[in-house]
């Protein structure tokens, strides 16, 4: 051991024989600070950092004040100056305590802060995977059948087939159908001019605007912008590339843009004057290229929004872009986050022709744009400042996301973090996730760990906190327990007996473990604290490497080799020199955090924290243990050696094909620093090695002189690594200032190259914008003079051609009123023929019919004078023979009643005397009625010829004019229709100028007529005056506009509903009155809206505005005149819309007062066919009847029920 101890320590990779460039300058980061100033040092040395009571660290007017009062006070007593001496001693060690804490602190949160930056740069990937979505592709019918209006609308914009092909490369099936659908209504309405730029298209023709164009496009990263383009336009050269300078795509992006988005070559020919002469067009140009650019650009950012929307990660399952999904839409430093801003930004109300919410009118055609990029995707995790940067909570929930794999603490975080509120929100939520995972909030005092304290900053508990997250999330996931209980009985099987895995812990386990590797060296290690020194770290690394690098052919134990440890042979108390070279020695390793930072490690004499070595050793551990199996085959050939042992050419063999595509994207600067160390350690072995020879020749020497030119070679050394160290850092400086100074020098070049070119372009606008306002004004007067001499040249002829035409005119209405006043004439004169005849007619008939009533009554009155003749004589003569008989009797009775029976034969030849006269009697007044029948029957029948005879001649006289009647109509309706045509050939034969003049003043009117003088500009006008006029008539003239411009028209229908007519007509339905005026405006109102329902889009828009279907409703309900007949219409239209269907459902009171009004009106029309009234109100009553049975079925049954 002693001649271990004399021995000179290992040569610095920075011995004369490597260059300056060598690895210890490649593999740190050298964050050494500045080197101070000569006026900082002396004022350091006058005043110290810190306040402490040592007299040389006194200020100089404190020392001056001391000798002061020293001289006036009496000599103080040694018990005095020995408490003074001990206070002064308890200051300072009280002083070098806190600066050792001060010095741990910071050296934990660089180590803190170099993990979490590992972990944030290196997320696991989703199983799922990330970027753009492959699905199979499986054969379609053609789109060409179903899209067959768009493929025709596109011919100008690109070819159809090929876009589909290059769709399906980078979209789903579902999401390319949905691009087409929407795109045909929108080309269709572009096609159709409703929707379109400005005619002068500003985007080709202004430069300030066309500047602002490409600005916004390039807001898209230009990943996706090529991609876009690519579909597009095609071609491969827009694919994005992996080895492309950011710049030149940039640029050639722009490019793109503005020759091929905004130009088409194929329209510049067709429309040139001269197609030698670039810059000269027809008219129609640019709004045909206008609306060619309009389908590009909205074809492309539906595109692009489609293709996001599908590659996305939703924010439950990670972070898009970095935990999977596709690259980000927009750029961070771009103020344009969403593809409805982009539309809003890009066809502004400057490009786009007409007024209005221009998504909203997209919305309506089908067109629907829905991405909106998240706040969390754009945000820096990179932690330059610990404890700044932890604030916010938001670094902290990304922590315990990646290490939890739980995203659904993304969900909670409040972004952006911009007040106090916020981020002790997101402080809180951090700390509940980290108390559900089991971590604990407790620091090493058992102070408790609140969300105000990780939002305040506190420092200590800050870095407590991160310390638990790393040993009950990091550690276990690294390194697991069961590794390391099978690595250790490898090492070591006395450590084994000792272990209880079910109760011991990680860092338990980790002790044990690094026990039992130093035990082989025989290097004591109590506790983790002992990995300060930097023994245990060296023994680690020369346990596993060393191994690796004296890997032979031959089948032999390392232990029964003759070479000695690398660790034995050399003087392992420097620290610095420890850590130093582990430092290098972890890049063998591959991607690993620099934990530990060179530059600290020289300040400090060593690492300043037992927890950031045990975080170096923790990633130690998982690369050595965790990542052993699979890397060794890359180690031993980046090593040198060419030998296997039987294990590992099994996995050799296996492995072959991934060990060629890791080594492909390996980088060349890293093989060359792994060979760089590889050389070293091995020249470093081998000095090792002959110094163990030397061993002998330095144990001859004496004592004093081993010691002298031990502690000689350790000055020299160590002048020989300051040397060196300030070399370093100094021509580090030197190049960061030139650096610094070309990056000065190029921005500035930069600053003035752009403020050159801004002064030119505005000068340059400028003039245009004069020359142009110059040009038009006098293009327009030269237009205005024209106009006056050619209005007034067609005046005169206009007047001329009047003159003849009225000459003309008079004469032809003589003519005509000649013709007219004697076809008058001679049909009054044919009107009084028929009338007379008519009238004579009539006078016979009367005649004839009072010449036989006249008979008639006589031969009545003769009948009933002879009837009564008869009866009197008749009378008179039965009375005689009853008067003659009752005599006869009475007298026989009293000649019987004088002399007895004797008289009873003379009464019985007296009856039957007067029965055979009786008899006589009846028969003769038989015979003489029987004649009397017969000649009435006769008679009666000679008055029904007369009649038949008569009327059939009437008959005949109607029938015979009705026929003359419709003969002379259909001859004058013939000559009138003959007169028609042959006046209207004369009308347009005279009147085809003044139609040409007439259409031409009508175009000319129309170009040049104000854009507010428009029927649709008129009725939005009239619209807006509707919400704040207070006068009925002025409302019901404003309500009778729109209801007749809604009825002709599709577009004033929808262009009012983006305008908002449907909430203005709603409040004027439930603010008017019961008055006659106000319900002419609440019919006005209705009739629109039935206007408007009877298309299916506008009708959904109106079913989805709150409160609309109840209003119409209860408008149904109170009216009783024409308004109830529009309202039910207007909601038959609605009932036809599944959602107005359930909306109404939805209103159980009034679907009640509905059919409490059909039972009334049940019961009112059969009371009315019970009782006959006017015809009318019984019509009326059964068609609100009707109405009201339709719309009940509609809505209960959801059919269309027909009146029975």
């Amino acid at each position: 051991m002693a001649s271990e101890n004399r021995q000179p320590p290992s040569p610095s990779p920075n011995i004369p024989s490597f260059p300056s460039s060598s690895l210890f300058k490649d593999i740190s980061n050298f964050k050494t600070p500045k080197p101070k100033t000569s006026s900082s040092r002396i004022f350091q040395s006058s005043t110290p950092r810190f306040f402490t009571a040592s007299k040389q660290m006194q200020t100089p007017s404190s020392s001056l004040s001391s000798s002061t009062a020293r001289r006036r006070r009496r000599p103080s007593s040694p018990a005095v100056s020995k408490l003074r001496q001990f206070e002064l001693e308890v200051a300072q060690s009280s002083r070098k305590e806190e600066v050792k804490k001060e010095r741990s602190m910071k050296s934990l949160a660089k180590s803190l802060t170099a993990w979490l930056n590992f972990l944030f740069e290196n997320p696991r990937q989703r199983e799922e995977g990330g970027g753009f979505m492959e699905e199979d592709r499986r054969e379609v019918l053609s789109s060409k059948k179903r899209f067959g209006f768009l493929w025709k609308s596109l011919r100008e914009v690109c070819s159809f087939d090929d876009l589909e092909v290059r769709m399906r490369e980078y979209l789903s099936l579902e999401g390319c159908m949905e691009v087409f659908t929407a795109m045909s209504q929108v080309a269709k309405n572009i096609d159709e001019g409703r929707l379109k730029m400005k005619a002068h298209c500003p985007l080709v023709t202004d430069v300030g605007m066309r500047e602002k164009a490409i600005k916004v496009l390039m807001s898209y990263n230009p990943v996706w912008l090529q991609i876009g383009l690519y579909i597009i336009f095609g071609g491969d050269s827009l694919l994005p590339k992996e080895d492309s300078n950011r710049e030149d795509d940039i640029a050639f992006l722009k490019m793109v843009i503005e020759k091929q988005l905004f130009s088409h070559a194929g329209l510049a020919k067709t429309y040139a004057y001269n197609k030698l002469v670039d810059g000269m067009y027809r008219p129609g140009y640019f709004e045909t290229l206008g609306n060619v650019i309009l389908k590009r650009f909205l074809m492309l950012v539906l595109i692009l929004d489609r293709g996001k929307c599908q590659s996305s990660l939703p924010i439950k399952y990670g972070i898009d872009g970095l935990d999977g999904g596709s690259p980000l839409l927009f750029n961070v430093k771009s103020n344009i986050k969403s593809s409805r801003q982009l539309i809003n930004d890009f066809l502004s109300s400057e490009v786009m022709h007409g007024e209005g919410n221009l998504l909203a009118h997209l919305v309506i055609v089908g067109y629907k744009v829905s991405y909106q990029q998240n706040p969390l995707i754009e945000y820096d995790f990179r932690i330059t400042d610990l404890f700044q940067d932890i604030q916010d909570g938001v670094r902290l929930c990304r922590a315990i996301q990646l290490l939890q794999h739980d995203s659904s603490i993304l969900l909670k975080v409040v972004l952006p973090s911009d007040t106090n509120k916020k981020k002790l929100a997101n402080c809180r939520t951090a700390l509940e996730y980290l108390k559900q995972a089991g971590v604990s909030l407790l620091d090493d005092d058992g102070t408790m760990i609140v969300g105000e304290d990780v939002a305040n900053g506190d420092k200590e508990l800050v870095l407590s906190l991160l310390w638990n997250v790393f040993v009950h999330l990091q550690l276990p996931r690294l390194v697991t327990k069961k590794i390391l209980s099978e690595e250790i009985p490898k090492i070591s099987k006395a450590h084994t007996e000792l272990m209880d895995v079910d109760t011991s812990n990680h860092l338990d386990m980790l002790l044990h473990w690094m026990k039992a590797i130093c035990g082989n060296y025989d290097v004591k290690m109590e506790n983790l604290s002992s990995l300060v020194d930097g023994k245990a770290m060296w023994c680690l690394l020369d346990f596993y490497f060393r191994k690796e690098l004296h890997c032979s052919c031959s089948i032999k134990d390392l232990n029964d080799t003759n070479e000695g440890s690398i660790v034995s042979m050399r003087d392992t108390s420097d620290a610095v020199h420890n850590f130093v070279l582990s430092q290098k020695l972890t890049t063998l390793l591959g991607n690993f955090p620099e934990v530990l930072q060179i530059c600290d490690i020289l300040e400090y004499n060593g690492a300043c924290n037992d927890r950031s070595v045990i975080i170096l050793l923790v990633f130690l551990s998982s690369q050595l243990l965790v990542k052993k199996s699979k890397d060794k085959l890359n180690f031993h050939k980046l090593m040198g050696c060419q030998c296997q042992n039987p294990e590992r050419k099994r996995w050799s063999m296996s492995s072959e094909t991934t060990w060629h595509k890791e080594r492909e994207r390996s980088a060349g600067d890293g093989g060359m620093k792994f060979k760089a160390v590889q050389a070293w350690w091995q020249e470093m072995d081998k000095r090792n090695s002959d110094g163990v020879n030397q061993s002998d020749a330095l144990a001859m020497l004496p004592p004093s002189a081993e010691n002298c030119s031990f502690e000689i070679w350790k000055v020299n050394a160590a002048e020989i690594i300051q040397s060196h160290v300030r070399r370093v850092v100094e021509r580090k400086k030197y190049l960061k200032m030139k650096q610094s100074a070309l990056n000065i020098q190029h921005a500035w070049k930069q600053f003035l190259v752009s403020e050159y070119w801004q002064t030119r372009f505005s000068a340059a606008t400028m003039i245009q914008r004069h020359v142009r306002g110059w040009i038009l004004r006098r293009r327009f007067l030269r237009q205005k003079q024209a106009a006056l001499q050619i209005q007034s040249v067609l005046r005169s002829m206009r007047y001329l051609k009047a003159f003849h035409e009225y000459s003309i005119a008079t004469k032809s209405a003589i003519i005509v009123q000649s013709h007219v006043r004697g076809f008058i004439a001679r049909r009054d004169a044919c009107r009084h023929r028929n009338c007379i005849l008519l009238v004579q007619s009539y006078c016979r008939c009367w005649l004839a019919r009072t010449s036989f009533l006249r008979k008639k009554e006589a031969a009545l009155r003769i009948q009933n004078a002879f009837r009564v003749k008869m009866c009197r004589y008749a009378f008179h003569r039965n009375r005689n023979a009853a008067t003659e008989i009752q005599r006869l009797i009475r007298g026989k009775i009293s000649r019987n009643r004088l002399l007895g029976s004797s008289s009873l034969r003379v009464a019985a030849s007296g009856n039957t005397t007067l029965t055979s006269s009786y008899r006589s009697y009846s028969t003769e007044l038989s015979i003489v009625l029987d004649a009397i029948v017969k000649l009435q029957r006769w008679w009666k029948s000679v008055l029904e010829y007369k009649l038949r005879k008569e009327a059939a001649v009437i008959i005949q006289y109607y029938i015979r004019g009705f026929l003359c009647r419709q003969k002379a109509i259909k001859e004058r309706h013939h000559a009138i229709t003959i007169q028609a045509h042959w006046k209207g050939y004369l009308a347009r034969k005279h009147a085809k100028e003044q139609l040409v003049d007439l259409r031409l003043r009508i175009q000319q009117s129309a170009a040049t007529v104000e854009d507010r003088m428009r029927i649709m500009n008129r009725l939005i006008a009239a619209l807006k005056e509707l919400k704040g006029m207070k006068i009925v008539s002025g409302i019901l003239h404003n309500c009778a506009t729109l209801n007749m411009a809604t009825t002709h028209s599709q577009k004033c229908c929808e262009r009012l509903v983006e305008e908002g007519a449907i909430e203005i007509l709603l409040y004027q339905i439930t603010a008017v009155t019961r008055s006659i005026p106000d319900q002419e405006v609440m019919k006005h109102c209705l009739s629109t809206l039935r206007n408007l329902s009877r298309h299916a889009h506008l009708a959904d828009v109106l079913v989805a505005h709150q409160g609309s279907i109840e209003t119409i409703l209860r408008e149904f309900l109170r009216n009783k005149e024409e308004g109830y007949f529009i309202a039910c219409e207007l909601l038959k239209n609605l009932c036809t819309r599944p959602t107005s269907v359930e909306a109404t459902r939805g209103l159980s009171s009034m679907l009640k007062r509905l059919q409490a009004l059909v039972d009334d009106l049940t019961r009112k029309a059969n009371h009315e066919k019970r009782k006959p009234r006017a015809a009318a109100a019984q019509d009326t009553t059964e068609r609100r009847l009707r109405e009201a049975t339709e719309l009940l079925n509609l809505i209960t049954c959801g059919l269309h029920s027909s009146w029975p």
